[in-house]
């Protein structure tokens, strides 16, 4: 069964409904834009965190920030829909903000996992979730995949 793609002002309740049911609480993040096995690798780490973990997705304006013209391949609510498919997520939730400080501090979860290509120090959300008492994990394998190679190799065999 697909994870319930939450609306982002649904965040606050969905953190205070799972604190009073004293559920431990993960929040990975990500573009997931073309799905590789590193985005699978990253979610199930993640999951071994907690026992529930909340997947944010970036909205399409912030891709387009990160990421550059071009990007994202697919629209968000496809995204969100195929990450919400993957096993490790229990909710998911598009967000707009260029970080997820926002929905860290009203989702107030026991963990923010972020992935390989940080450290602990790195993360921009580090000060608040230090502040607000939220364990930062780094997990899921080396960065050995990325969605810009994959773009890249599909261009490189099939034409552009």
């Amino acid at each position: 069964m697909n994870a319930p793609i939450i609306p982002r002002a649904g965040v606050a309740g969905l953190g205070a409904r799972l604190r009073r049911e004293g559920r431990r609480v993960a929040f990975a993040n990500g573009c997931f834009d073309v799905l590789h096995v590193g985005h699978v690798r990253y979610l199930e780490a993640a999951k071994r965190q907690a026992d529930v973990l909340v997947v944010g997705v970036n909205s399409d304006r912030s891709v387009r920030a990160l990421k550059g013209p071009g990007r994202p391949v697919l629209p968000a609510e496809a995204r969100a829909e195929l990450v919400a498919a993957l096993e490790p997520a229990d909710y998911v939730v598009i967000f707009d903000e260029p970080t997820v400080e926002s929905v860290l501090s009203e989702l107030r979860p026991d963990v923010h996992c972020k992935g390989p290509d940080y450290t602990v120090e790195t993360v921009p959300e580090a000060a608040l979730a230090k502040r607000l008492g939220i364990a930062i994990a780094i997990v899921g394998d080396p960065k050995d995949h990325s969605t810009r190679a994959m773009l890249a190799e599909i261009a490189r065999r099939y034409g552009k």
